[in-house]
């Protein structure tokens, strides 16, 4: 099974609305530790670097906007305790993120001291460690799903509390999304371990199947609903699961088929979908370099709901005041 998950590549997703403008300080941090309540748990937030130009409140604030953009997405933060281990790097900006389930809930992350409040306000890294927290660590092999819920799952999560539109995520995945299909010799998703195939790949599943669980109960449920029930469940990075077992109780909440009759037919073949065509069906489009939608497409409720969520995620957050993963 896992034990950690890493990451240490770059989407360059567009900044949603600033973070509060704090005054640039050197501040020294180490040693010093402070607990954040978002989304009914407790986060313990500690430095292990001495200096950084930005003061403690707006490293914090950054913790509590990925907190609260997990906790739109999922209804709650995934865990009811977390930690979250700053350190400093060389520079600007965010990097370095690995999410740990083996001594409790953790990620360690490393912040430039130069980076500013505009750096993190686009960050995208500490979220995408937190959506870790609330999946199951699998085998190896399945190491896709892991970071495809992660790398699809983010960018929602912050649309939900307005760090990005659905402009911006639609417009990446029509960048990026083409990296997650099947290459010559590719053999599956469980036997093909190539960077594309691991993010990109596991992020054209989830897509996949919030499209597929949507269309089947015409827009009533969704993917989020299969992952919130699979964290209800138990399906922490703390636990090791057979991933049967995570479609299962997925798709026991949701239409009750979509997440294991995608993995059957993925798993262990290369399924080339045309990406131009679901595009077109969702109604999605670049016109000048702009993002425009089609609300006449077929797909376009779907598109819509994925966006806002058929659980209605913010709602839900409103009603709540030892693995390792990349």
């Amino acid at each position: 099974m896992s034990r950690r998950r890493t990451l240490r590549w770059w989407l360059g997703l567009a900044a949603g609305p600033a973070l509060a403008p704090v005054a640039r300080a050197q501040t020294k941090l180490a040693d010093t530790q402070t607990k954040l309540k978002e989304g009914g748990a407790e986060i313990e937030v500690s430095f292990e670097s001495e200096h950084f130009d930005l003061p403690q409140a707006a490293l914090l604030g950054w913790v509590s906007q990925a907190a609260r953009a997990v906790s739109a997405y999922y209804g709650r933060f995934p865990v009811p305790r977390a930690r979250v281990r700053i350190f400093a790097g060389g520079g600007r900006g965010v990097s370095h993120g690995t999410s740990y389930g083996d001594d409790g809930v953790w990620c360690r992350i490393s912040v430039g001291r130069r980076t500013t409040v505009e750096d993190l306000d686009r960050d995208w890294m500490l979220t995408h460690e937190m959506v870790h927290f609330a999946f199951p660590s699998v085998a190896r092999r399945h190491h896709w799903i892991e970071e495809g819920t992660a790398t699809y799952v983010e960018p929602i999560a912050r649309v939900h509390i307005g760090n990005l539109t659905a402009a911006q995520v639609w417009g990446d995945m029509l960048r990026d999304m083409h990296q997650g299909l099947p290459e010559e010799g590719d053999r599956g998703l469980d036997n093909t371990h190539t960077w594309g195939r691991t993010y990109w790949g596991g992020a054209l599943f989830c897509l996949l199947a919030d499209v597929g669980i949507r269309k089947n109960t015409a827009n009533a449920k969704g993917l989020e609903d299969a992952l919130r029930a699979i964290n209800r469940a138990g399906g922490t990075i703390e636990a090791d699961w057979p991933l049967e077992r995570a479609f299962e109780t997925g798709d026991k909440a949701a239409d009750g088929r979509t997440l294991m009759e995608l993995y059957r037919k993925m798993r262990a073949h290369p399924v080339m979908v045309d990406l131009p065509d679901l595009w077109k069906q969702l109604g999605v489009g670049r016109e000048d370099g702009r993002v425009v939608f089609d609300d006449r497409a077929p797909l376009a409720g779907v598109r819509q709901a994925i966006m806002l969520g058929s659980g209605g995620g913010r709602a839900a957050l409103a009603n709540i005041d030892r693995k390792r993963r990349c």
